[in-house]
């Protein structure tokens, strides 16, 4: 045995007298005693080598260890001898230490020894073994922090500033004028007007903030309790708190970007939003495009709120702490009746905390403020009467411009119009006293032209347009009859002719016209074989202008080349002269009033034609956005427009519409008078206005040809206007016919035209035409009568034998019922005209364009050569 043996023998027998006491212990004597120890596994050796190695060798008997208590245990070591035994169990240690550990179960050898002891009821037995340690929980939540605070800066650094305003938000209304610039028509539109924070009362600010968001001049755009509670609401399904700060207010409402839906993230993404905006911006930027924003119930922005509640002469500046209260207090719920209770108690609410947050300024408030008075919502319809017709006519034009109607509801123009107020009012009033008496079938239009500009000054286009939106002065399109010939006489004398010409009297030269009807284009009364152009104007001579226009050089060309140049549409033209011929020449061409007094513009201006318009300018933002259109060319010479004045001047002196003019104050015109007198007109001018006048009637017929009184100068669509099943638009109940009036130019129309003209004058100063020009040389369409006609200055034709005097006391300008006799009208037993329903329908005439078909009228019917003197 050597001496590693001896020793590990040794180290055994200490080992077991040290070790936890075995559960089978051998006895002094006991089988076995006395022999070799049996072998044990490396790992054994090692463990219990380990724990001798834990006491001390010369450590007195532990109690209760079953050795010491039977005095077997061997003598002491030195302690030189143990320190030896421990170097060598050392190098044992290092030998065995690459062995398994632990013998697997099952496989034999001696237990193992038991693990440290647990007390009962402690550790980490048990349930408390899933729950995670203090220190997991800190660093966890740290970590979880850092997480969504860098989400939130990544969040925050990529939310953008909004840049891009809502169009709502600054949407305005827009105003339009009358032609001085400061007497409304109407206003359109969104009914807001932004101002500067410096142009609102500080009552109305203060009282905004003071309900709204107290913190508001201190927080950083959010509050944390408000969102909080916000937040909250939302997430659980409930109705979205207005707990929204100032600043989260207005950049809802204000910029583009964020909706106004009902979530979280929408939430979270106006705090950013809010946050940067107030970094951004200064306190009273965000106030004014808060107050300039909100919805005050009547009006958006606070100060068309203050005119909508308190007058139209009160502005923002003006409100008063109780005022400014009052609107605060509608803040939150905009559609409270002026007068609610919990208007009220949040008014009440609105003062006291105005008191508290600003004693100094308002801490009796609450003692002496009285819920304020306000006026009473204007129920009636702005656009009632003649605004409605104003309107449209300057919606029309913009939009013929590039400008919509939408843009301008929410532009915030300023809108000036051509029309004079006064103008207008003695337009209604004229058409009104002139018609009084006739039924709702006779309809009439007005237009009057500043002749130097073409500014539409005023008209007449119906008595409501809110009852009948159609314009009688701009869409309704009838035949022109002998007010038509003028431009003839221009013609004429454009192409060299003079005034000393002589035309044919009772015959066309030549006698037949091509496309003329059956017995050619006659006179009403007899002028003679011969007449000269002057007479041939007064006495309105069908024959004389027909035979004119077919010896121009151009014929028809000539008279339609110089309708189109005074404003008239082209493709109306054409198809006139392509179905009429040459009764183009005298006036079976359909025409507005608003057209023909703005051609005859040519006359009163030298012969220059300005387009006819309604607008004078729009501003935006005290800039003008669309300057005045004012396209003027020459259509005729200067010579031409004087020599035509003068026969048209004697209309009024001697022919068709003797005395009838305007006393002292030069003026000229043209009677015109359709077949069967179903048209009737008078257009006439002086330097400063050119006026045309028009009437017709019209009937409505069932299919039965019942006749049935119209609703509101309009053809009944169904029964009474009431609801029905078998009458609509595409079936309706009546239609309109076109019926003689029962008079001629020269009767209501003329009278009409003088009672507007002398009060459309009163106040300006009398101008008189140019001196008569003599152009032209005489040509003869037929020879001159003999012995020539002497002619005065004065008045050509009052020499007391005037061969071309009619003596039958018949007027010239009358088509039928020339014998005093005016038709009487029909009856539901007279066949109804031919008519294929309604008339086609077209878009609306913009200024100085096409005015379309005739939507009101029952057509035109045929014309038959004679459309004025027969």
């Amino acid at each position: 045995m050597n001496e590693g043996t001896a020793r590990q023998g040794r180290r055994r027998r200490s080992s077991s007298s040290r070790s936890v006491p075995q559960s089978s212990s051998r006895q002094t004597g006991g089988p076995g005693w006395g022999e070799a120890p049996a072998d044990r596994r490396p790992e054994a050796a090692y463990e219990q080598t380990g724990a001798m190695a834990a006491q001390p060798y010369d450590e007195p008997p532990r109690r209760g260890d079953p050795a010491g208590e039977r005095g077997d245990q061997p003598p002491p070591r030195s302690r030189s001898r143990s320190r030896e035994e421990s170097r060598t169990l050392g190098n044992q240690e290092t030998m065995v230490s690459d062995a398994p550990r632990r013998r697997r179960r099952g496989q034999g050898g001696p237990p193992e020894p038991p693990g440290p002891p647990v007390k009962k009821g402690g550790g980490r037995g048990g349930w408390r073994r899933f729950v995670p340690s203090w220190k997991v929980v800190v660093a966890g939540i740290v970590v979880l922090a850092a997480g969504m605070f860098g989400m939130v800066m990544v969040a925050y650094a990529n939310t953008p500033v909004p840049t891009t305003v809502q169009a709502e938000a600054t949407a305005q209304q827009s105003i339009i004028y009358y032609n001085d610039g400061k007497t409304e028509i109407a206003r359109l539109g969104m009914p807001r007007e932004s101002v500067e924070i410096n142009e609102m009362a500080d009552s109305v600010k203060d009282a905004a903030i003071a309900i709204e968001n107290d913190t508001f001049y201190e927080d950083s755009g959010i509050s944390f309790s408000g969102m909080a509670r916000s937040v909250w609401m939302t997430a659980t399904g409930q109705q979205l708190q207005g707990a929204s700060t100032i600043t989260q207010q207005m950049a809802r409402g204000y910029y583009d970007g964020l909706s106004q839906e009902v979530s979280i993230e929408r939430k979270i993404k106006e705090i950013f939003v809010a946050v940067k905006l107030d970094d951004t911006l200064t306190k009273d930027e965000i106030l004014r495009n808060y107050l300039n924003t909100v919805n005050f119930g009547r009006a958006y922005g606070v100060q068309a709120a203050a005119r909508a509640y308190f007058g139209k002469k009160m502005t923002a500046a003006k409100l008063s702490p109780v005022q400014g209260a009052y609107l605060a207090a509608r803040i939150q719920q905009p559609a409270w009746e002026p007068d609610a209770d919990g208007l009220k108690y949040r008014f009440g609410e609105v003062i006291k905390r105005m008191a508290e947050l600003w004693p100094e300024k308002y801490g009796q408030l609450p003692k002496t403020a009285e819920f304020p008075k306000t006026k009473k919502a204007n129920t009636s319809n702005s656009l009632g009467g003649d605004r409605g017709y104003m309107v449209k006519q300057v919606l029309d034009e913009l939009e013929s411009r590039g400008l919509t109607r939408d843009e301008v509801e929410s532009g915030g123009y300023k809108i000036t119009s051509t029309f004079d107020r006064k103008l207008m009012k003695a337009a209604r009033q004229t058409m009104k006293t002139t018609m009084q008496g006739m039924s709702k079938e006779f309809h009439g239009g007005l237009a009057a032209v500043n002749p130097k500009n073409g500014r539409v000054l005023a008209f007449y286009g119906g008595e409501n347009y809110v009852n009948d939106p159609w314009n009688e002065a701009f869409e309704s399109k009838k035949q022109a009859a002998s007010a038509f010939k003028p431009y003839v006489l221009a013609a004429w004398l454009q192409a060299g002719y003079s005034l000393k010409s002589f035309v044919p009297g009772n015959q066309t030269v030549p006698k037949e016209l091509p496309g003329q009807q059956e017995g050619g284009i006659t006179n009403s009364h007899n002028v003679g074989r011969a007449v000269d152009v002057v007479k041939a104007t007064a006495q309105s001579v069908n024959t004389a202008f027909v035979s004119m226009a077919y010896a121009l050089p151009n014929q028809l060309d000539d008279v339609k080349n110089l309708v189109v140049a005074a404003g008239f549409n082209p493709k109306v033209m054409e198809a006139d002269i392509e179905e009429h011929q040459y009764q183009f020449a005298i006036g079976s061409a359909p025409v507005t009033p608003v057209e023909q007094a703005a051609g005859y513009s040519i006359f009163a201006n030298a012969g220059k034609y300005t387009r006819y318009h309604v607008v004078q300018k729009v501003e935006q933002n005290n800039q003008v956005a669309y300057p005045e259109q004012q396209i003027t060319k020459s259509v005729i010479d200067p010579g031409v427009a004087a020599d035509s004045t003068v026969a048209m001047a004697e209309v009024l002196r001697s022919g068709t519409a003797a005395g009838k003019g305007l006393g002292n104050r030069p003026a000229a015109g043209k009677t015109g008078t359709n077949n069967d007198e179903n048209g009737a007109w008078f257009v006439g001018y002086t330097p400063q206005i050119s006026t045309a006048v028009g009437f017709y009637r019209e009937q409505c017929r069932t299919k039965s040809g019942k006749v049935v009184p119209p609703i509101h100068s309009n053809c009944p669509i169904t029964p009474k206007g009431k609801a029905s099943k078998k009458y609509d638009l595409n079936n309706p109940y009546t239609r309109p016919f076109e019926v003689s009036l029962g008079f001629e130019g020269a009767g209501p129309p003329t009278i009409a035209w003088q009672r507007f003209m002398l009060a459309a004058h009163e106040g300006k100063p009398v101008e008189q035409f140019p001196e008569k020009a003599e152009i032209g040389t005489p040509e003869n369409i037929v020879p001159s009568p003999t012995p020539t006609p002497t002619t005065t200055p004065d008045n050509p034709f009052d020499n007391g034998d005037n061969p071309f005097d009619d003596e039958s006391g018949d007027d010239p300008d009358c088509l039928i019922g020339c014998d005093g006799d005016t038709g009487d009208e029909p009856t539901i037993d007279d066949p109804p005209p031919a008519d294929d329903g309604f008339p086609e329908i077209d878009d609306p005439n913009v200024a100085g364009g096409d005015t379309g078909p005739d939507r009101r009228g029952g057509g035109q019917g045929p014309v038959n050569g004679r459309l004025e003197d027969q």
